[in-house]
């Protein structure tokens, strides 16, 4: 009961009563002190809305924060199994690949923007021997995806809330990765946005670090002017070589499902690019 109605009872019980005293008077009020609640998980012991926080510098970032709409089965699906299979890229402290999947030799790819997470899954049901490491900040796609990893019994995937690029810089050792997938990545199409596209030389010269050598990088666009700029940023780094040998794009590969929005894509005469590069071992 509110205090307003509170004394309005308080009132009325004393007229009743027939005795016409004033209420008491109410006690201060007092203000909680103020959150942030931009740092609060939207659900108890899932994911946060900004893991890294101040911890690491402003800069420009490749990628909207998406929070969404999350239905019950995938807000379940936060609540239960993020303790068990997610974590949140603070970048406080370095990973542990092996111990985060329980197995320190099980190669681990890094697979950066999943959607909802359905193609995730089909790689991990078809490659049991591989870790994927899922980063995204999409909440509804995180639930989904660990949703889909319990119905599917896939104790390979693991999905990390936050940016890929401290993952990456802060959080990952050296050569820890056997490949990295970046799927369909948001391609800034205005001109004045192209300085937030993912692929450029500083992120590939980072990548070229934590890949350990003969990883592939495989990346998926159906921006044409995207995919000439991952061909030029790619080709350029002397760390890697295109599996390619006329030095163009690539069939798309078995092991990369056909996604429904890619297939949507492809019906509206959408021209999707593959490009998969190698990790040299100089």
């Amino acid at each position: 009961m509110s205090e307003n109605n509170a004394a309005q009872s308080h009132v009325a019980e004393n007229h009743t009563a027939g005795r016409h005293t004033a209420p008491e008077p109410r006690a201060e009020r007092t203000l909680p002190p103020p959150r942030d609640r931009r740092s609060e998980p939207m659900f108890p012991g899932g994911p946060v809305a900004d893991p890294a926080g101040s911890h690491h510098e402003r800069r420009i970032r490749s990628f909207r924060p998406r929070r969404g709409r999350v239905t019950l089965g995938q807000g379940d699906a936060l609540r239960r199994l993020w303790g068990q299979w997610g974590l949140d890229i603070d970048g406080l402290s370095r990973l542990d690949l092996g111990e985060l999947f329980g197995d320190p030799d099980l190669p681990v790819v890094l697979e950066i923007g999943f959607g909802m997470g359905e193609a995730t899954a089909q790689m991990a049901a078809a490659d049991p021997g591989t870790g994927i490491l899922a980063a995204d900040v999409h909440t509804p796609g995180q639930g989904n995806l660990l949703a889909l990893a319990e119905r599917k019994n896939l104790s390979n995937i693991r999905v990390a809330n936050g940016d890929a690029i401290i993952l990456l810089r802060e959080m990952l050792e050296p050569a820890s990765l056997s490949g990295l997938r970046v799927y369909f990545p948001d391609p800034w199409p205005k001109k004045r946005h192209h300085k937030r596209r993912l692929i450029q030389p500083e992120f590939i010269a980072l990548v070229a670090t934590r890949l350990r050598p003969g990883a592939l990088l495989h990346c998926a666009t159906d921006w044409e002017p995207y995919a000439e700029q991952m061909l030029e940023v790619l080709t350029a780094d002397p760390h890697f070589e295109n599996t390619q040998p006329d030095g163009g794009y690539s069939p798309r590969p078995d092991f990369r499902p056909l996604t429904k929005f890619e297939g949507q894509g492809l019906e509206k005469g959408h021209v999707v690019h593959d490009l998969i590069f190698r990790r040299k071992h100089t």
